[in-house]
């Protein structure tokens, strides 16, 4: 056999990386739900023909990712886990955290997605949601009195999308704003932007989402995605104004 082709053939998978996709293809087989109890690790090792070790370091693997919890003492072992939203998105933002992330790279994915899941929120959204709407943006409709008053007015705005976004018929695309979402409350400009205590114009924001309400209530969903599209944009020029005067403010005066 030639040196190429020894070079071309795939690496061997590790024995614990085939037992943990053999349980998750078993937990979808078995139609195994939350709180359901996976079998014992003698039965595991027997049923893979592999050592306890090996089926005790799949299993925690499996723990990590968020699929299992593992519990202890009588009547312990390990049990199917809900993977919650928001550990769902520590662990995705996780996979960022060393990476050049910047305001623009995330409006660029907001203003292609937030429209269309207003949209999809239009036959889900009740009166409830619509109160809930109304009163995050009496949160922020006044200047603030203080700095903490200031940062809840910042978290709001994104929680009104928040709200928006959990009435999609789509979890995918709900999941994925969300996930937009966070990372501008978490990413270190965004924070350092929301924590100045000039004042923020917020009039033609809050106009948007007035009228973001008002075609959402008509099921007018041309309305609803014209409107969010000219909201995202008008939001992702306000972000990025905001973070080159901030910028402007750390370079030092040559004349100095």
């Amino acid at each position: 056999m030639s040196s190429e082709l020894q070079e071309a053939k795939p690496a061997r998978r590790k024995r614990t990386d085939e037992i943990v996709d053999a349980i998750k293809e078993s937990i979808i087989r078995d139609n195994l739900l939350p709180g359901d109890r996976l079998p014992q690790e003698k039965d595991l090792a027997i049923r893979f023909a592999a050592g306890k070790s090996t089926v005790r370091e799949a299993l925690k693997s499996l723990e990590v990712q968020g699929l299992i919890c593992i519990k202890t003492g009588p009547g312990g072992g390990a049990f199917i886990d809900t993977m919650t939203e928001t550990r769902a998105i520590s662990l995705l933002s996780n996979y960022l955290f060393t990476r050049q992330l910047s305001i623009a790279n995330i409006y660029a994915l907001r203003k292609a997605l937030e429209p269309l899941v207003a949209v999809s929120a239009i036959g889900n959204i009740d009166a409830g949601g619509f109160e809930q709407l109304h009163q995050l943006i009496a949160v922020y409709d006044h200047e603030p009195a203080d700095d903490a008053e200031r940062w809840a007015q910042r978290m709001a705005e994104l929680d009104f999308h928040a709200v928006v976004a959990r009435y999609s018929d789509n979890v995918l695309l709900a999941f994925i704003c969300h996930f937009l979402q966070r990372l501008l409350k978490d990413l270190a400009v965004c924070k350092d932007i929301y924590q100045r205590p000039e004042p923020v114009e917020r009039s033609v924001g809050i106009d948007y989402q007035y009228r973001l309400i008002e075609a959402m209530r008509r099921k007018d969903a041309q309305a609803v995605a014209r409107i969010m599209t000219d909201h995202m944009q008008h939001a992702e020029n306000a972000m990025l104004e905001l973070e080159a005067t901030l910028e402007e403010r750390f370079i030092p005066d040559s004349n100095a």
